[in-house]
Parts: C-alpha cells; structure tokens; sequence
C-alpha cells in the first residue's frame, strides 16, 4: 500500500471517526513508551477526549485520510496545556501515525493543517513532549520550528523502564 502525500486528504475530525482514532491510540498504549498511558481504551472511553476537540478554538483534531479508501492514516491535536487560565494561551500538540503510514509525510501535512487553523487563534506558544528516544518525532517537530527547551529525566515509567520526555517550544 502506497499512501504519497498527494493521496492523503486532511480534515477536522468527526464522531464518526473515533473508532479508528482509538485504534491508532490503543497501538502506541500498548507498543511504545511515545504514549505514558497504559491501559487500552474503548471508544466510549476517548468519546469525551474526541468532543474536548472542536472544529474551531485552540483545541482541535485534524485527521489524515487517504483519498481512495478514507481510511484514517493518523491524527494531530492542539490540547490544553495545563488547567490553570494564565495557561489558556498556550497548547500542546501531538501527531499518531497509523503503524504503515510513518515516513511518508502524512505527520507534516497534519501539523502544516494543524497549525494553519490555529493561525486566527488567541495562541502565544505550541508545547511538545517527545519520549526519547524519538528520532522521527524530533525532526518533524523541528521541521515546524519547535525549539528543545529541555529535559524532564526519567519522568516516566512503563515497560518495566523509565523514561526521559525532551520539550519543545514553537511560537505561535
């Protein structure tokens, strides 16, 4: 299966759409340190992630299909980035890729569609923390202008292992 950026179509996502999104998650749950969750979720379980993403506002959730089959490839958000409201300018954004469809561009076209909505937003600063190690996660974040910032040291646990998170800053 072939997906060239030219058959990838990117939208807001829609309800409809949760069951694959969740699919996408659950992968990266279950796989990879990328995600600190660890336990899988339903769909009715994300229902309220999905919803806290509308299609206009500082939150949203662009989803990357392919023209031929509108299968989903993958997902970017913008999310809160902390509860307290000094931090209302600020969010923190993040790519899934379906497992197949990494290295082929699909990430770059959801941030380059993410931030283009988030350009009318009231937004000062885009946040991103990357597992390490995540080489391909590193270079599209920077490819975007995120700058390293710093490190939180072994902030996480999962696989029987600690994790260090690096994090990213990009002015909006």
């Amino acid at each position: 299966m072939s997906a060239e950026p030219t058959e990838v179509q990117v939208r807001p996502g829609v309800e409809a759409d949760l069951a694959a999104l969740t699919d996408i998650y659950n992968h990266y749950v279950r796989e990879t340190p990328v995600t600190f969750d660890t336990a899988v979720f339903t769909p009715e379980e994300r229902r309220p992630w999905l919803l806290s993403h509308p299609e206009d506002g500082p939150h949203r959730l662009m989803v990357a299909v392919r023209e031929d089959s509108q299968r989903i490839l993958g997902y970017a958000t913008s999310s809160a980035f902390r509860a307290k409201p000094a931090y209302d300018t600020s969010v923190e954004v993040s790519v899934y890729l379906a497992p197949e469809a990494g290295g082929r561009g699909v990430g770059t076209l959801l941030y380059k569609a993410l931030f283009e909505a988030l350009t009318e937003e009231d937004l000062h600063r885009a946040y991103a923390g990357i597992a390490q190690p995540n080489e391909a996660s590193t270079r599209l974040h920077e490819r975007f202008g995120f700058r390293y910032v710093g490190t939180h040291r072994e902030v996480g646990r999962k696989f029987g292992r600690y994790w260090d998170v690096a994090w990213y800053e990009k002015e909006l």
